[in-house]
């Protein structure tokens, strides 16, 4: 019976909910076919306007600090890159190689500290100030819903009182009814009339901590990255000066049948696009007899024998996601407007419901925007291989990426 009751309770909600949504949706056409008036607070309106103006630059500003770290992420595993290939290519016998690896040493702890506190000072700041907007939002939602019911209480009890036969009884009844509307509007009226204000001139002060915490962390970094920078200029000169004449020898291996000395290299050709051109390999074959001698410094043709004959293999390039050329090639199946393949160079924590996760190694199928209007410069728009081949559902899979974490493959 107890369980009967609660459900009968239940059903009575539903229905009363119902009736509401009923009745409002009457009240609102009668509102705008100008059949009833309806109460309007022109300063209540104009604080709205506030609030989602506000809104949207506080959802602008979040979204571009999180690019904005994105950006100092990369450049720190840049940095990082940078510094390890310094640290393989100093030779140990070279003077200052243990400074220049602490000097690599700080620097990668000056950006992981430099991008902690962004997201200590600003990042969590921001999304603490965003955390407050939702609940004011819905609130003003149901301000005015609870004005809608206020106004068509209010027309109910009018139209009693001026019938022609007057029913007392639904007449106390509907006063009743529109003193309790009123009240529940009045109540949630005059909180947001009191919180929208404040949360609009709050927006100054916000901004002003935000950029100045951002501003100053910025500059001590680079006060400290100056330092690190002048020490590792000092170690290289020391370098340049112990090595007596500054210069370094590039001492080349003679083949056999080549003289020692007079020989240069050709110069390398120009790179080429690689998505225009096909790969190639070049083979070198042993030069002939009869080459030119030490002394001969006059250019050469191409066409002369002396110069290294060259192999040149060419190989299938991939279009559209087929092989042209290959033998039982067949078509990938790929999501509908791909475009490219990229590869993850570093691994990337997603800070958004949109955007995809990505480990060093996973590679996305680019595709493009549904809205162009919507991608953000430095973003692409994609989805995992691995999830594309699993699922085959694009809607559930796809999300937008820095690209400037990729690097593209195809």
């Amino acid at each position: 019976m107890a369980e009967m009751g609660s459900k009968g309770v239940t059903a009575g909600k539903i229905a009363s909910n119902v009736q509401k949504k009923l009745t409002r949706a009457q009240e609102k056409v009668l509102q705008k076919l100008g059949k009833a008036d309806e109460t309007k607070d022109e300063q209540f309106e104009q604080c709205v306007q506030n609030f989602n103006k506000q809104l949207t630059e506080g959802t602008r500003l979040q979204k571009d600090l999180r690019t904005y770290l994105a950006s100092v992420k990369a450049m720190h595993e840049a940095s990082k890159k940078l510094n390890e290939c310094l640290q393989e290519v100093y030779e140990p016998d070279w003077p200052g190689r243990d400074e220049a690896n602490k000097i690599a040493e700080n620097n990668d702890l000056l950006w992981m500290d430099y991008h902690q506190k962004l997201v200590d000072q600003a990042l969590l700041t921001m999304d603490t100030y965003l955390g407050q907007f939702p609940d004011i939002k819905s609130r003003i939602a149901k301000r005015g819903r609870k004005l809608v019911d206020y106004d068509s209480a209010r027309h109910h009890f009018e139209s009693l009182q001026t019938a022609k036969k007057k029913d007392e009884a639904k007449i106390a009844k509907a006063e009743e009814e529109l003193i309790k509307a009123q009240k529940v509007f009045e109540e949630m009226n005059v909180d947001l009339q009191e919180e929208l204000p404040s949360l609009w001139n709050s927006r100054v002060g916000f901004y002003v901590n935000t950029f100045q915490s951002i501003a100053g962390l910025e500059e001590n970094f680079h006060k400290e990255m100056s330092k690190l920078n002048q020490s590792l200029n000092g170690v290289l000169v020391s370098l340049e000066k112990q090595q007596g004449s500054g210069t370094f020898e590039v001492k080349a291996q003679p083949s056999d049948d080549a003289p020692a000395k007079g020989n240069k290299s050709p110069s390398p050709p120009p790179d080429g696009s690689p998505a225009a051109t096909p790969e190639i390999r070049v083979n070198h074959e042993p030069e002939p007899a009869g080459g030119a001698a030490a002394g001969d410094t006059l250019p050469r043709s191409p066409s002369q024998s002396s110069l290294p004959a060259v192999v040149v293999e060419t190989f299938p390039a991939a279009v559209n996601g087929t092989v042209e050329g290959g033998s039982g090639a067949g078509r990938l199946d790929l999501p509908p407007g791909f475009m490219f393949k990229v590869q993850a160079q570093h691994d990337y924590t997603a800070t958004d419901t949109d955007e995809l996760q990505l480990k060093a190694g996973d590679v996305v199928l680019v595709i493009p925007f549904q809205n162009p209007e919507e991608q953000d410069e430095g973003w692409l728009m994609g989805v995992k291989e691995s999830d594309w081949n699993q699922h085959k559902e694009l809607e559930k899979c796809r999300g937008v990426f820095p690209e400037n974490f990729t690097e593209r493959v195809q």
